[in-house]
């Protein structure tokens, strides 16, 4: 990767340019993604939306030393993909659900072409959780024949 892209993606700001997300604010959401301790504690906290928790139990939950945890939230944070909050003198970290469709809507708006159905992700999604129909509710190739 080229060394312009690592510090874009590094120091992107977390405010979108006039709504939407831009090209380095995309490249640094996916960047931070892109490792697997911050992929886990991304979707540690998607699964405690919207309570949120706190930086101890991401570290216990998934394993990471404290000492580098805070890192990897920061990064997180930077790139808009979590947010925290002050509860007395505890943080409380929960997934920015708003910056992950940003992501999900730039792909899609800058990928296909603002055409989401090239994609087909309705699709994509209803296969991945149902799975593929079942072949009693798809006509056989006799009861075709039956029919004609």
């Amino acid at each position: 990767m080229r060394k312009s892209m690592l510090a874009v993606a590094s120091h992107a700001s977390t405010q979108p340019v006039q709504g939407e997300l831009s090209e380095p604010h995309a490249i640094s959401a996916l960047a931070a993604l892109a490792q697997p301790t911050r992929l886990a504690i991304f979707r540690l906290l998607i699964k405690h939306e919207p309570v949120g928790i706190t930086a101890g139990v991401i570290a216990d939950t998934i394993g990471a030393p404290h000492n580098t945890l805070s890192t990897h939230l920061a990064i997180l944070v930077r790139a808009g993909l979590l947010r925290s909050t002050r509860e007395g003198r505890t943080i409380i970290y929960r997934s920015n659900v708003e910056g992950m469709r940003a992501l999900i809507g730039f792909l899609v708006s800058e990928c296909c072409d603002g055409h989401p159905e090239l994609c087909d992700l309705v699709a994509a999604d209803a296969a991945a959780c149902c799975g593929p129909a079942s072949a009693k509710t798809r006509p056989t190739k006799k009861a075709v024949k039956r029919k004609a």
